[in-house]
């Protein structure tokens, strides 16, 4: 699992790490296990309560399963999930930019 973050990305550092594991949920080379958020931390080379906050967001998104004792699991089927909020989030960031806001995008898909 290669984990790069992008120094020139503007998002906070969490986000970045969330997004980075998303990818590699959705490309498959995420393994079934996560590794220690201690071992993330490193890999990233960011603060280990930066992964631990990144490991939450994708917890509640349904891609992760925490369980006491055995660690970090991905839900199994997370890769197609995983792949579908990366897109809606560049479409949330993309529709702000063009000065959309969230209700303007839900009426927008409503409609379709």
């Amino acid at each position: 699992m290669l984990l790069i973050l992008e120094a020139e990305d503007p998002r906070p550092l969490h986000e970045q790490v969330a997004a980075a594991l998303r990818r590699a949920i959705a490309d498959g080379s995420a393994p079934e296990r996560l590794p220690p958020a201690r071992d993330l931390a490193a890999a990233f080379d960011v603060n280990p309560n930066t992964v631990l906050r990144a490991l939450r967001e994708l917890r509640d998104e349904g891609l992760l399963e925490f369980r006491r004792g055995r660690g970090i699991r991905v839900i199994p089927g997370a890769d197609r999930r995983g792949e579908f909020i990366d897109r809606v989030r560049e479409l949330v960031r993309d529709a702000e930019k063009a000065g959309h806001t969230r209700a303007d995008l839900m009426t927008m898909i409503e409609e379709m």
